[in-house]
């Protein structure tokens, strides 16, 4: 049986000891750089997912008014995913090197 107290702890927060100017002067807080990095890229991608299913719930439940009562919810999901920031040319510029 697994506990609560089983479960790794992150930080939510980014390293304070890495320095982008000299990304690798300190390979620890880099790779805890990065892991934060992609966390938060997880986080983001599971909100706009569960925005996509709201809205096509939404879409569904509303049948030919979707167009006006699912509006915001739009709006939401195409914010989320404006700042998912896919691809590698999004990436922070130290690791553009």
């Amino acid at each position: 049986m697994v506990f609560k107290e089983d479960y790794p702890k992150f930080e939510e927060t980014a390293p304070d000891d890495f320095d982008p100017a000299k990304p690798y002067a300190d390979p620890v807080a880099f790779i805890e750089q990065r892991e934060y990095l992609v966390r938060e890229k997880f986080v983001e991608i599971e909100k706009a997912k569960i925005l996509r299913e709201r809205l096509q719930q939404c879409y569904w439940r509303e049948g030919v008014n979707h167009v006006f009562k699912c509006r915001s919810l739009v709006k939401k999901y195409m914010d989320s995913l404006k700042n998912l920031n896919w691809g590698k040319d999004n990436r922070p510029q130290y690791l553009k090197e």
